[in-house]
């Protein structure tokens, strides 16, 4: 059972939910849009203490694009 984030377009309101099935209908829980869609989660990990993610946050703050695939 994932945990996965989305977007919802009609309020601008980004949020995790967790997913039973695939076949699962998932509204947005500020508006009640059924029409969300799915983001890309990042990678997240322990890193001398300190989590570390792949999806932005300090992780990419040097790089100009913001996307670690390009400079990690």
């Amino acid at each position: 059972m994932p945990i996965y984030e989305y977007h919802c377009p009609k309020c601008d309101q980004d949020f995790e939910t967790l997913v039973f099935n695939s076949s699962e209908k998932i509204e947005c829980p500020s508006c009640g849009s059924p029409k969300v869609t799915r983001l890309m989660s990042g990678f997240a990990h322990k890193s001398d203490g300190k989590m570390v993610t792949s999806g932005g946050g300090d992780a990419c703050a040097s790089c100009a694009s913001g996307n670690c695939s390009t400079c990690h």
